[in-house]
């Protein structure tokens, strides 16, 4: 792709500038970060603004509510909203960047139809339930049990680190339908309505206060067999298809972000070691927003963003890590001040190396998927 911005891309920057600074001027004070009535409240009402506006689903097809715009207007979209300060997409996260566009590249007709536009009005909130205690970095190791009887799968076991459990409408779900498959071979991708009997939902606080992650316990609950997404047992395909998305496109406004607080850090930063450090960070962003339009082209061209989402991932943790790092030394003794929103960040990224596939995990599939390295062998048992 050009990675320069056509006129019809400048003009619709101009034309969103002008939107963003009369909608943001009506806004209401954020809300607490504890008040989960309140935050779902603001981003949902945030998002029917877009969706009024026409500005929700960028590049979602606009059958379905979205704009169905080019990739390079996407990418002006994250960059004026981020750099305006506009509300994240907060409590839509998983909906808008995770199971929206799976269900666009693999959900039937009736499924899209049923959720897309719900999505974009903010009317429907998601969830993800793919982690689990013992099968985390190692997603494929999951053990939450769906058992098809009749026109439904009866699903016991238990999730956790789901984020916005407790307030998701609808869950994004990994289950194990084949216990005697390879364990890659045997999972199935559900929509999970998160008001079925069986379901009992409990948030995990955050070392930020924060409670938007969750355990969730399934005890015998009744999924319809219409709301599988792909094949049975070809959920570990869908899966890579929804971790494209969350890995290669989902942090593309925290990255904008990433830049800003960069250049806002840098007056701060006196040590000539401190400023080549931060130069070399800001280098790596840089490097990682002409990825981004390679990727986001990519999903708009096949579907998913392809193999640059996984070295973006690694890429992305590390130069975060790095910049949150750097926040704490310029701060001094200013870094026990847990209000600061540059300490805000080094704690954040203590955690980005883990979410969304840990490094370690991203180097295996780097080098056994895209480079045709011999797979990890298990390390030997002791006697």
């Amino acid at each position: 792709m050009d990675l320069r911005y056509s006129e019809t891309d400048e003009a619709f920057r101009a034309e969103l500038r002008t939107w963003l600074a009369g909608a943001l001027s009506e806004l209401p004070t954020p809300p607490a970060r504890d008040d989960w009535p309140a935050r779902v409240r603001y981003d949902t009402e945030w998002q029917r603004r877009l969706f009024d506006a026409g500005y929700a689903g960028i590049s979602w097809p606009a059958e379905y509510g979205g704009r169905g715009a080019s990739p390079s207007e996407q990418l002006v979209f994250l960059e004026e909203t981020t750099r305006a300060r506009a509300p994240y997409v907060g409590v839509n996260f998983v909906g808008t960047l995770h199971c929206g566009p799976t269900l666009i590249a693999e959900g039937t007709d009736a499924q899209k139809s049923a959720h897309l536009p719900r999505i974009l009005r903010g009317e429907e909130v998601w969830c993800q339930c793919f982690s689990e205690p013992d099968a985390g970095s190692d997603l494929a190791g999951l053990r939450t049990r769906a058992v098809r009887d009749g026109d439904d799968y009866v699903v016991t076991g238990q999730k956790i680190w789901c984020s916005f459990g407790h307030v998701g409408d609808f869950g994004e779900l990994l289950v194990r339908t084949d216990p005697d498959a390879a364990k890659h071979r045997g999972i199935t991708w559900l929509i999970l309505p998160m008001d079925l009997p069986g379901i009992d939902v409990r948030p995990i606080e955050t070392v930020l206060g924060s409670s938007e992650f969750c355990e969730v316990f399934l005890d015998d609950v009744r999924v319809p067999a219409a709301n599988r997404v792909g094949d049975e047992n070809d959920g570990w395909r869908v899966t890579n298809v929804t971790l494209s998305f969350e890995r290669g496109t989902a942090f593309v406004s925290e990255m904008v972000d990433a830049l800003r607080l960069a250049e806002e850090l840098a007056p701060d930063v006196h040590d000539l070691s401190d400023r080549r450090e931060l130069a070399h960070v800001v280098a790596q962003l840089d490097a990682l927003w002409a990825l981004t339009k390679r990727n986001v082209s990519q999903a708009a061209h096949d579907g998913a963003p392809g193999p640059g989402a996984f070295m973006f991932k690694l890429a992305y943790s590390e130069a975060r890590d790095r910049l949150g790092e750097l926040c704490m030394r310029v701060l001094d003794r200013g870094a026990f001040d847990i209000h600061d929103e540059r300490v805000e960040e080094r704690l954040r990224t203590l955690s980005l190396p883990i979410a969304a596939g840990t490094s370690q995990i991203q180097r295996n599939i780097i080098g056994e998927r895209l480079l045709g390295l011999p797979k990890e062998q298990p390390w030997p048992r002791s006697a």
